[in-house]
């Protein structure tokens, strides 16, 4: 309380920036979301960007089989490049708050099944061409064609028609009312580009534009003359370098080779706060890391001998020994406790080595459990694998490690292999992350769960507009996954970048890591 205290003052006794005031706010101890929540009028900006310079990256997920096309992105490397080039129509901020890009507002019509999005006038593209409605409906019907892989697909499944409405006027006709309609707006999936467009030339709205791109090495952008927002985009231009190995990523920190850095191994957070020179960027927030299994095949086809597993893991090992307390215990349910809909009364999975042996020997299964683990998934991905083995073993559980190297792990393993590690950034509501990984149909259902009174009860919670009512239905879906879904979810990892001290402006989000994938352009370099 102190501390709250003490920052209060600072506010009302001088000025101070909103930015300032949430970084120091972090620094002793809340969430992004939690300091924004506490920042009032009283405080007038103080921060004046700096301009110029050229920015480099070091982040991981990148593969050879990158591309432009938003629809095509798994994994940070090509979240975060391509958010340089392309914008969306919403944005969600520090504070969680949904906040209008590319679209001016948007209104619902009574019962929410029908929304009318102003889109902004003024933008252009890269190529010159003025933005319009039209390649909004072009660039989000680009994610809704039959063969379409886009993780978005889905989010637009309950779309029944989109449609330019006047020159500057999209309206979204849906087949049942959607409150969250705004926040998919913002889904990093949906960028908008020109008309007839397949995007992959990487034209789009963004304050910065392609000059290169090597898939899987690198990719290289130069600032946009015409960018329409005066408030994104203060370096000249920005290198984004594929650095998938953990301990090369700070290396390359450390060394000054690149000036901001995702995905820092919690181990190291001790050393980085020591230097003066660099940086450590944190906060808890959604992510979380997950070992999902296959529900399709043996022998995790079977409820009992996935319940085996859940019991099975040693938890709170697996944060202490790999997090290093910068994070939480996991719950087997997605949804972060700052959601309005999150469920805090679902029982508790517990590390219990008789419950794991009476669901395993239930199960019928005998044989082992081979699992495909790398830290290209997640930092310290093949340590809580290890542990996980450990624990498991003494319920009569044996689990095989199969340790597969980084590079190709999100083309090759994920989604394909039937029990691997994964991890989600999280989302701004509870139905867009359900909706994304566990219905059904989802593209991204990495454990291939299906179960029709999940799938059901979903599209009934999204058209229910009493927030009561809502409430109790996504307490029924977190417990269906809870329960019965094949995705263990261990650990809420709480986000950890890093920077050298030359970097300001960045603020952490509870979302998504690297400031909501959109760093490079709101931040600058100084000194």
């Amino acid at each position: 309380m102190g501390h709250w205290e003490e920052l209060r003052r600072g506010m009302q006794s001088r000025a101070i920036s909103r930015r300032a005031f949430i970084e120091r706010a972090i620094a002793v101890g809340a969430t992004a979301a939690a300091a924004g929540r506490l920042f009032t009028d009283e405080a007038v900006a103080d921060v004046t960007p700096k301009k110029g310079g050229h920015l480099v990256l070091g982040l991981n997920g990148a593969s050879a089989g990158d591309t432009l096309d938003p629809a095509n992105y798994t994994a940070t490397h090509m979240q975060v490049f391509g958010s340089q080039l392309y914008d969306t129509l919403a944005e969600v901020d520090e504070n969680v708050k949904l906040q209008p890009r590319l679209a001016e507002s948007w209104e619902p019509k009574p019962g929410a099944a029908e929304w009318v999005v102003k889109i902004r006038q003024g933008v252009t593209f890269h190529d010159g061409k003025p933005m319009t409605a039209a390649d909004v409906v072009h660039s989000y019907n680009h994610h809704r064609g039959k063969d379409s892989k886009s993780a978005a697909k889905e989010l637009l499944a309950a779309f029944q028609d989109i449609k330019a409405t006047d020159k500057y006027e999209v309206t979204i006709t849906l087949d049942g009312g959607n409150a969250d309609l705004p926040f998919i707006l913002n889904d990093y999936h949906l960028c908008i580009g020109p008309e007839g467009s397949d995007f992959t030339d990487g034209i789009g709205t963004g304050p910065y534009m392609l000059e290169k791109i090597e898939p899987g090495v690198r990719g290289l952008t130069k600032l946009n003359p015409n960018k329409w927002d005066p408030n994104r985009g203060f370096v000249d231009s920005i290198e984004t370098l594929a650095i998938n190995d953990t301990t090369a990523r700070l290396n390359a920190l450390i060394s000054g080779s690149v000036h901001i850095i995702n995905r820092v191994d919690p181990k190291t957070v001790s050393l980085l706060k020591s230097r003066k020179d660099l940086q450590v960027l944190e906060i808890a927030g959604a992510a979380h890391y997950t070992f999902p299994m296959d529900c399709r095949v043996a022998p995790f086809n079977n409820a009992d001998l996935r319940r085996a597993m859940k019991y099975a893991i040693d938890r709170e090992a697996i944060v202490k020994t790999v997090l290093f307390g910068h994070g939480l215990v996991g719950n087997d349910h997605p949804i972060p406790s700052f959601d309005p809909n999150f469920a805090n009364d679902l029982p508790k999975y517990t590390y219990d080595v008789d419950k794991a042996k009476f669901y395993w020997k239930k199960s019928g299964y005998s044989g082992p459990i081979v699992h495909t683990v790398s830290d290209g998934a997640f930092t310290g991905a093949v340590d809580a694998a290890q542990i996980f083995q450990a624990s498991a073993a003494k319920a009569g559980i044996n689990i095989q490690l199969n340790k597969v190297p980084a590079d190709g792990y999100w083309d090759n393993v994920w989604l394909k292999n039937p029990f691997c590690c994964s991890y989600w950034d999280g989302r701004p509501t509870a139905d867009i992350m359900l909706t994304t990984v566990y219905q059904s149909t989802a593209n991204w259902n990495e454990s291939h769960w299906s179960n029709p009174q999940f799938d059901k009860l979903l599209v009934e919670a999204r058209s229910e507009l009493d927030q009561a009512k809502r409430k109790q239905m996504y307490r029924e879906l977190e417990l269906l996954v809870h329960d019965d879904c094949g995705v263990i979810i261990p650990m809420f990892n709480n986000t950890l970048d890093a920077a050298s001290s030359k970097v300001k402006g960045f603020i952490p989000m509870a979302t998504l890591q690297m400031s909501g994938y959109r760093a490079p352009e709101k931040v600058w370099l100084e000194g």
